[in-house]
């Protein structure tokens, strides 16, 4: 496992080869405080419609310039690597391939960043490591766009999504990849994926502040507005619900898991170089901050996501919405003991109140109904599989001649051949 440099060790080791080659670096912003002409900019008032996009745009030029060179085409390659610097001057990645183009003119060039690990060492601090970096984050590019996932498929988590739920997030932490979709009447579509980091010290968080990003399904609980973070955050952030019911019940512990930006002064991070968050370039990010929306957009962070088309998930669907559909009718008929048989006895709903507590509130709750028959309105099934198997349901509960009813979630979890609740709560 490699250990991610500063932004200014990777800026310094490609800002390095571009000396070492007579390229003078990409003018990056001018003054004592790029902080100040930042904020500068964001002081402009806003104009009436918002900033063309430009999410993906770096990378595919970058791919674009790698065929090329690959093709033997290096003088082209050279000048759309060129323009690619100008267009963005903090992307290490493009000034690297613009030096290692350089470089081909005098002598062959044996892999990315193309100079030998003393001269490296005897520059500047943190400079092999950062050239190592870089090259391990071309190779994630290159690597996640030659496995594209099959046409029409989707993550195997992906069981089922509401109508209301209108966008969701995959995450490959494998591939360093983040995957959007769009759901739509036909299901879901793929609309856009980009390159992202993770932690540091890698995936499966556990405690606080082990530096690693928590794997499992999440949902985007708001949206921040750059303007109150800090520079290191980009272009904002979304927050996610870490830890989830299903870490709590496994005493998972830390917060503050983000979807967020990029410094100012950097394009893209190393593969593996958060706190546990998910990096994005702010271009993408503002993607993101543009198309999603808060508490109704799940994601899914993954080891590696299993690719499947949709109709291979109808089966399971189906005998898991036949479990749902039991549960309800025990509702409805305020078959308490029957319905209670449903519930784990490790069951804790919000504020970690055990089942003999939950038990008076399902109580009421059947008495409230009147004999009425309960509806399951915009249902969502989210599918997480580890050690154990995990289903994470969300509903509109609705009892019949209501017009509208609570928004509830809840986490079951397999246990033998049953399927029971371990986690119920309102969350609209």
């Amino acid at each position: 496992m490699f250990v991610p440099s500063t932004t200014g060790s990777r800026m310094a080791a490609v800002a390095w080869l571009a000396a070492s080659l007579l390229l003078a670096p990409p003018a990056l912003a001018q003054g004592p405080d790029r902080g100040k002409a930042r904020k500068a900019v964001r002081s402009t008032p806003a104009a009436s419609q918002p900033a063309p996009l430009r999410d993906g745009q770096a990378e595919t030029r970058l791919l674009q310039v790698f065929r090329l060179a690959s093709d033997g085409h290096h003088r082209e390659a050279l000048a759309q690597a060129e323009r690619l610097v100008r267009d963005y001057p903090h992307f290490q990645l493009a000034q690297l391939a613009l030096g290692d183009l350089l470089l081909a003119r005098s002598r062959p060039m044996q892999q990315l960043g193309s100079v030998s690990t003393e001269l490296a060492l005897a520059s500047t601090p943190g400079s092999a490591t950062a050239l190592e970096e870089l090259r391990i984050e071309s190779r994630q590019r290159v690597v996640a766009q030659r496995s594209r996932p099959p046409e029409h498929s989707i993550p195997s988590q992906f069981l089922q999504l509401a109508p209301s739920y209108r966008h969701a997030i995959a995450v490959d932490a494998a591939l360093s990849r983040l995957y959007l979709f769009e759901n739509t009447p036909k299901g879901l579509r793929l609309v856009a994926d980009y390159y992202a980091s993770v932690g540091k010290l890698g995936i499966e968080k556990a405690v606080e502040g082990d530096q690693r990003t928590p794997l499992g399904v999440y949902f985007i609980t708001s949206r921040l507005d750059p303007k109150t973070l800090r520079d290191f955050y980009g272009a904002g952030a979304l927050p996610l619900n870490y830890p989830n019911p299903l870490d709590q019940l496994r005493g998972k512990t830390g917060s503050g898991i983000w979807l967020h930006g990029t410094p100012s002064d950097q394009f893209s991070r190393a593969p593996q170089a958060t706190d546990g968050c998910v990096a994005l370039a702010n271009p993408d990010l503002e993607r993101l901050l543009r198309t999603v929306e808060p508490r109704s957009t799940p994601v899914v962070i993954a080891r590696q996501l299993q690719w499947v088309q949709p109709h291979s998930v109808q089966a399971e669907r189906k005998s898991f919405e036949a479990v749902l559909d039991a549960w309800r009718n025990a509702k409805t008929e305020g078959n308490m003991p029957r319905l209670l048989g449903f519930y784990a006895p490790d069951f804790q709903s919000y504020k970690r109140m055990p089942l003999n507590e939950w038990a008076p509130v399902l109580q009421a709750e059947t008495r409230a109904l009147r004999g009425r028959e309960i509806q399951l309105k915009d249902k969502s099934y989210l599918r997480w599989t580890d050690s154990t198997e995990t289903m994470v349901v969300t509903f509109g509960e609705v009892a019949a001649g209501a017009r509208t009813g609570p928004v509830k979630r809840q986490f079951w979890a397999r246990r033998g051949n049953r399927w029971q609740i371990f986690f119920e709560g309102v969350i609209g």
